[in-house]
């Protein structure tokens, strides 16, 4: 049996993550229907938000987030533990107070095209980040709105977070 190294078994781990949670999303929506699965993602996504957000700031040594600079090495360090290429998706920060997200692919598009629901999907990977956001008591303005899939309305998914410090 060959080892495996830190960003092999990182990846594995984010799949089957990404795979449980799809697999929830798909049951949830066979037995309750699209709208309560939408509903329900949600409400588990808002409650793992302010925790996993809070782990990740503590690990990292960022006491407070009182700045922009401080957003953006949490967001950094965020991105860098709960995400990976496979995601398909970017962050950066072009100017003051502006996170730009942008995904060449997705997951969450492409499990909701493939179970045909993806024209009533709520989208829940930016709500995840904006569910960050939310706990940390930041206030923000996101555009475009991400009630549905961004990339299934525009044919990409892309856009901004501005934030008020």
């Amino acid at each position: 049996m060959r080892e495996i190294n830190k960003n092999e078994l990182k990846e594995m781990l984010l799949k089957c993550w990404m795979t449980h949670d799809g697999m929830w999303f798909y049951h949830c929506m066979q037995e309750l229907g699209i709208e309560k699965a939408n509903q329900l993602n949600k409400a588990a996504i808002k409650s793992l938000a302010s925790i996993e957000i809070d782990r990740v700031r503590r690990a990292f040594g960022l006491e407070k987030i009182e700045t922009f600079e401080d957003l953006k090495m949490l967001v950094d360090a965020a991105f860098a533990v709960l995400s990976d290429k496979f995601m398909g998706f970017k962050h950066s920060c072009p100017s003051e107070n502006v996170l730009h997200w942008e995904m060449s692919k997705c997951f969450a598009h492409a499990g909701m095209t493939r179970l045909g629901v993806i024209d009533r999907y709520e989208c829940g990977v930016i709500y995840r980040v904006a569910s960050w956001f939310d706990s940390l008591g930041i206030k923000y303005v996101v555009t475009p709105p991400f009630d549905r899939c961004i990339m299934h309305l525009t044919g990409s998914c892309r856009g901004e977070f501005r934030f008020s410090f």
